[in-house]
């Protein structure tokens, strides 16, 4: 997906706005979310990546289910946020801001 997009993916929190664009521009184009699963699973699983290396986290499976556990406790599911993002109501980019922030989100 990286080559085809043309999309710079570095791991780094940055990258995440070229992210969030594309899941913008798919959202954009209409195309069904039954369409898009595997490409928001993609994303969600490199976003929670790159809260692995920003934060020291973890991954954390069960049930099929994967989520991110910060060194602080908290649990994050980017992949579910793929989800939120290409709905209109979610930012993997923000989703990685609150992770990497010290302070719990309330």
């Amino acid at each position: 997906m990286r080559e085809g997009a043309r999309l710079h993916l570095d791991y780094s929190a940055q990258s995440l706005w070229s992210i969030d664009r594309m899941i913008e521009g798919i959202r954009q184009e209409g195309a069904p979310e039954a369409a898009v699963q595997q490409a928001l699973r993609g994303f969600g699983a490199y976003a929670g990546e790159v809260i692995v290396r920003q934060t020291g986290a973890e991954w954390w499976a069960t049930g099929g289910d994967h989520w991110i556990r910060t060194p602080d406790g908290r649990l994050w599911d980017p992949i579910d946020e793929a989800r939120r993002c290409y709905a209109g109501h979610g930012s993997l980019r923000l989703l990685c801001r609150d992770a990497v922030s010290t302070e719990p989100r309330a």
